[in-house]
């Protein structure tokens, strides 16, 4: 009796083990890319479609990057809550000034209080340039697989992703005007 048992152990043993042995974790697992630091541009997205997800212009408005084809926009995933956002926004409202036409800056709330958190931060005459968006219940930051705040992603004027940051960049620096 005690054979059979040791049979039957010895063949599941032999049946789970053995393809673990005989295959390389390599091929099992993928490798693993590093990640890109936090506040420096990110090209491995580059060539990516833009979500084709809606997010409200204004309370009640629902657009899309769509919206916005034949423009570069810049989206700049953001909240009142985060204390980087706020400290990069004047930097982002005089990069949309000194852009103009040719660089859409598209400030795009992740605040959960809605356009309460956005209006009240929004105050009339605080920025030249810049007009906030909402995206509740955050499906845009989901989608693109942004893990904090803020984060930033230009898109060409085909809608595809030039590149991406994770954290703030000197949106007035050299570096970042050729990037744009």
């Amino acid at each position: 009796m005690q054979a059979p048992i040791a049979r039957i152990f010895l063949m599941a043993f032999a049946a789970l083990a053995l393809p673990a042995i005989a295959v390389p974790a390599s091929a099992i697992a993928a490798p693993t890319p590093t990640p890109t630091p936090i506040n420096s541009i990110d090209r491995s997205m580059a060539g990516t479609p833009a979500p084709k997800l809606s997010f409200e212009a204004s309370p009640g408005k629902k657009t899309s990057l769509a919206a916005f084809k034949g423009r570069r926009v810049l989206v700049n995933l953001w909240a009142t809550w985060c204390a980087p956002c706020i400290a990069e926004m004047p930097d982002l409202d005089r990069l949309a000034a000194a852009k103009g036409a040719k660089l859409l800056v598209l400030p795009l709330s992740q605040d959960m209080e809605g356009w309460q958190a956005v209006n009240k931060f929004f105050k009339p005459g605080k920025f030249k340039t810049l007009r906030p968006m909402l995206d509740q219940p955050g499906s845009f930051a989901e989608k693109i697989g942004a893990r904090g705040l803020p984060m930033s992603v230009l898109y060409d004027e085909k809608g595809r992703e030039v590149w991406r940051v994770a954290g703030t960049l000197k949106w007035g620096s050299p570096e970042v005007a050729g990037a744009l």
